[in-house]
């Protein structure tokens, strides 16, 4: 759970940041230092795909996962839940008073930034098996940079928001931690590598913003490569 504990502190210091000089940091900036990470994000989702054994386990994977993800509609599922879940707090929001309702939008609105997203899932499942928090750190830069300019506008709500990936993020990692506790080392480079593919749909998509990608569809790919490998050291077959 260390990426996490990163990541929750992250939020915490770009938030105070935010809160006391985020004004006073220009645009170009904090555009440039997120172009900045997301080239570095993208090299080093070629260095995790790099680990693969086999490339055609990761690529059937990816393949057949992004199938499994459309027709389960998983984008459109992460997309729904987010906006469900601000309707419902913002329901209960005091209109007639301007300091609730934007203590509320940030607190939300930075919530599911900051967990709704697979590099959140990825990076959290990457902790739990290996203990390889980089992911984790990486986002916790972006976290902290997105945190900076959220609380120059919507305040000390985007703190709180800090707790909620404390939660979602620690849970994922300690559940990946007890059931990867049998998998093997082939089993944890082949989900590494696929991991790497969905990192840099990430980089392109989310930071570069060099094209839209529907990322939430791959995530079942991580389950399947998991499937695959498995299915092939038990029929013994010497796919490495």
């Amino acid at each position: 759970m260390i990426g996490t504990l990163i990541n929750f502190a992250a939020i915490l210091a770009g938030g105070l940041i935010g809160l006391l000089a985020g004004n006073r940091i220009p645009l170009k900036v904090r555009q440039s230092l997120t172009s900045a990470l997301g080239l570095f994000t993208l090299a080093y989702s070629v260095h995790l795909f790099s680990q693969t054994q086999n490339m055609l386990v990761p690529l059937s994977s990816i393949v057949l996962g992004t199938i499994a993800g459309e027709a389960l509609r998983i984008e459109e599922l992460l997309n729904s839940l987010g906006e469900r879940i601000q309707q419902r707090v913002e329901r209960g929001t005091n209109a007639d008073s301007p300091d609730a309702q934007r203590f509320i939008t940030g607190f939300v609105t930075a919530s599911l930034l900051f967990c709704i997203g697979p590099m959140a899932i990825l990076g959290s499942i990457q902790d739990g098996l290996v203990g390889d928090y980089q992911m984790l750190a990486i986002k916790s830069i972006l976290d902290g940079i997105t945190a900076i300019a959220f609380a120059s506008t919507f305040g000390v709500g985007v703190l709180l928001s800090a707790a909620m990936v404390l939660v979602y993020q620690g849970a994922i990692s300690l559940l990946a931690g007890a059931i990867g506790k049998g998998f093997d080392q082939s089993v944890i480079l082949e989900m590494t590598s696929v991991g790497g593919v969905i990192l840099a749909g990430i980089a392109i998509s989310n930071l570069l913003e060099i094209k839209k990608i529907r990322i939430g569809s791959f995530l079942p790919a991580l389950l399947i490569v998991v499937l695959i490998v498995l299915l092939l050291n038990t029929l013994g077959i010497a796919w490495s």
